[in-house]
């Protein structure tokens, strides 16, 4: 089994510490609320949202994937940083056994910079392409960005 690594950084107007809050902390509120059509529900299934956490989030009708769990590794909410692991998906990966990720949020003027790294763990004999892994990020890199509009225009949400 190989391991392919992905990295990227994106610039945010928002605050680490209400960013972090509202992508990691308190993402089973806030996610469903603003990106109701792709996201459905996000729940704990073991834990409270500590390390040890499992977290199942429930897509919507018109997505290819209905749901994904996700442990939460490790977490660190003064340093805005959690790692966690996609342990199960409704949907077969012939290529891949598990991708872990790690966050972090770094201060960068009043916003931050969100720095990402996924670990893609490949099956024995499968090859990874970057367009398989592109498509992904574009989603994650949607939803980012929904995120940030929504905190833009209700500053109150997470402060």
């Amino acid at each position: 089994m190989g391991v392919v690594t992905y990295s990227q950084e994106i610039t945010s107007v928002i605050a680490p510490a209400r960013l972090f809050k509202a992508m990691i902390l308190d993402s089973h509120n806030v996610l469903p609320m603003i990106v109701p059509e792709g996201i459905k529900s996000v729940e704990f299934i073991e834990g409270d949202g500590g390390v040890g956490s499992i977290k199942k989030t429930n897509f919507g009708e018109s997505s290819h994937i209905k749901y994904t769990k996700h442990k939460i590794d490790a977490l660190d909410a003064g340093n805005f940083y959690c790692k966690y692991t996609m342990i199960e998906t409704d949907i077969k990966f012939d290529k891949i056994d598990c991708v872990v990720e790690e966050v972090k949020f770094v201060a960068a003027g009043s916003g931050c910079v969100c720095k990402m790294t996924s670990e893609y763990h490949v099956k024995e004999g499968c090859e990874l392409k970057e367009e398989e892994i592109k498509k992904g990020k574009d989603k994650a890199m949607g939803l980012f960005k929904a995120v940030e509009e929504y905190l833009v225009a209700n500053p109150h949400v997470c402060a």
